[in-house]
């Protein structure tokens, strides 16, 4: 089953970016076209939910490349990881890996000193070095579908740098668990932006 997840996450993927590309060639004035890439770093720190309403905090870092294109639109693809050695004194850890893609919508004003985007991404995640129900017993690992919205502010420090003041993001994803074999994690970032 998490195969097929990654499979369906892969070619819809595809599709996305060549829409894109597709849309991309068509032809803009070039007073209208504005084209950049961006490599974000940032450390993040995730509160995760556990069973019976327990949370926890992860934390980790990120790396994001992001292509606008069009008036502000844009694909970014997000890799995360976070960490936490003890689950609520439990003696159980975390490594989790999310790796998403999708669109992003960039606004800055008339005077760029800030901008502001948001964004919706979907792609995998994959939870190592805990403790996962299964059958007949337990895993270390598991696999699941990861969706991912929420936005951001960055403020321009140099023609190349920026600063990501703040991000917040909502990530859900399906690993399995003694309940409903989801989690709802807030992700909140800072960090530093090159642009290209």
């Amino acid at each position: 089953m998490p195969s097929s997840i990654r499979g369906r996450v892969l070619l819809a993927s595809v599709y996305m970016m060549a829409g894109v590309t597709v849309w991309g060639q068509t032809s803009i004035p070039t007073e209208q076209a504005t084209t950049s890439l961006e490599v974000a770093i940032t450390y993040d720190a995730s509160r995760a939910n556990l069973i019976g309403g327990d949370s926890f905090w992860m934390q980790g870092g990120a790396v994001q490349v992001h292509g606008q294109f069009w008036h502000g639109l844009g694909v970014v693809a997000d890799v995360t990881g976070l960490h936490t050695a003890n689950i609520n004194n439990s003696g159980i850890g975390l490594d989790l890996v999310t790796a998403t893609f999708g669109p992003r919508y960039t606004w800055s004003p008339a005077h760029p000193r800030y901008s502001v985007f948001g964004e919706a991404l979907a792609g995998v995640a994959n939870g190592i070095n805990s403790l996962f129900p299964g059958t007949p017993l337990p895993r270390s690992s598991a696999d699941s579908l990861a969706v991912q919205l929420g936005g951001g502010v960055d403020f321009p420090l140099k023609r190349h740098f920026a600063l990501r003041a703040l991000e917040v993001d909502w990530i859900r994803t399906q690993m399995p668990n003694l309940t409903t074999g989801v989690q709802n994690n807030l992700k909140l970032g800072a960090g530093i932006v090159l642009r290209f």
